[in-house]
């Protein structure tokens, strides 16, 4: 999964990190230059995902990865038919900027 997005935290630079599904540990992974760059935690819940966290590191920040992995996340998560929430104040966010659609997507207050 690549993508180049529009981040909430400006536009993405330079090369687009590559984003997977870690299933196991419930979290979307950016890899840039073969480093981890990023996370996006989630439950599953029924029918949807519910991110719950976001976090880039900061030698990666200002490149719009925490927007290239979020994008590519919701893409994934609604092409395998979830429904999308988020508690986390950046998802929720870049959910309010990037309409899905009748994807179901949605923001939640954080817990």
């Amino acid at each position: 999964m690549t993508s180049r997005p529009t981040d909430p935290d400006g536009p993405t630079t330079g090369p687009v990190p590559e984003v997977r599904d870690d299933a196991e540990q419930q979290r979307y992974e950016a890899v840039l230059d073969g480093q981890l760059a990023g996370v996006a935690e989630y439950v599953l819940d029924g029918g949807r995902i519910v991110f719950t966290h976001t976090e880039v590191d900061p030698a990666f920040g200002g490149r719009g990865v925490g927007g290239a992995l979020v994008e590519a996340a919701v893409a994934d998560a609604t092409g395998r038919g979830l429904a999308v929430a988020a508690r986390c104040p950046f998802v929720a966010r870049w959910l309010a900027e990037h309409p899905l659609d009748g994807a179901g997507g949605r923001a939640e207050a954080p817990s």
